[in-house]
C-alpha cells in the first residue's frame, strides 16, 4: 500500500489520518487488504512516523529510500518485501476499495500470463489498484527509475496488462468505489 505522498492537494501534513466514515483514511484500505491476505505492506516516507494502525492488522512498514522519487519508487519498495509471486497495490488514500473487485483481479491474474492485472477506466485503465507479479515488476521498476521513470503509467506501460473490462468489474462494484480516492479536503466526506 503506497502511503508516502506528499499530499499536496490535500492542504494537511497528514492527509492518511484524517478521520473518514469514523476512523482514519489509511486504515479503510489496509483492513480491506487484511481480508485477503495475511500480509499487508504500508510503504511510508524516508522519515514519517509509523501511523498507528487497527488493533490486528498484520502490517509491516517499509521506507521510501529518498523523498520526492515518486510512486514507482514506493511500489518499488514496498515490492521488496514482498516474498510471494503476486502483490496487490493500492494507495493509502482509497478508502472504498472492494474486496470483491480484488479478489476477481487476483483469480484473473492467477489464470492470465501477464505480468500486471489492472481495471478499464474508458479507453483505458487505471494505475490502482493493480495486481502485478511480484519479482519482475520489481525489476523492472528499479531500471524504469534508474532510467527516470517516475510514473505508475509509466511503469505498467512497461508491462503486459491484462485489463478486466468495466462490465465485469463493475458488476461487482456499481458504484465504482474501488476508484474512490481522497486528493483534496472535500473528498474526505464518503458519499
Amino acid at each position: 500500500m503506497l502511503a508516502g505522498g506528499r499530499s499536496s492537494r490535500f492542504g494537511e501534513a497528514d492527509k492518511l489520518a484524517a478521520t473518514y466514515a469514523g476512523m482514519p483514511l489509511l486504515h479503510h484500505p489496509v483492513l480491506r487488504l487484511a481480508e485477503i491476505t495475511g500480509d499487508v505492506v504500508v510503504v511510508l516516507a524516508p522519515d514519517g512516523p509509523e501511523p498507528p494502525m487497527p488493533p490486528g492488522a498484520p502490517v509491516r512498514f517499509v521506507r521510501d529510500r529518498r523523498d520526492g522519487e515518486g510512486p514507482l519508487a514506493g511500489a518499488v519498495a514496498g515490492l521488496g518485501a514482498v516474498h510471494r509471486e503476486l502483490a496487490v497495490l493500492a494507495g493509502g488514500d482509497m478508502p472504498t476499495l472492494s474486496t470483491t473487485v480484488v479478489l476477481e483481479m487476483l483469480r484473473v491474474a492467477v489464470e492470465a500470463s501477464a505480468e500486471a492485472v489492472a481495471l478499464q477506466d474508458g479507453d483505458g485503465f487505471r494505475p490502482l489498484p493493480v495486481i502485478v507479479r511480484a519479482a519482475p515488476a520489481r525489476e523492472l521498476g528499479h531500471t524504469l527509475l534508474h532510467d527516470r521513470e517516475r510514473s505508475l503509467r509509466g511503469w505498467l506501460r512497461s508491462m503486459r496488462v491484462a485489463v478486466i473490462d468495466e462490465a465485469t468489474w463493475t458488476g461487482l462494484d456499481p458504484g465504482r468505489e474501488t476508484f474512490r480516492d481522497v486528493d483534496e479536503p472535500g473528498d474526505i466526506s464518503p458519499a
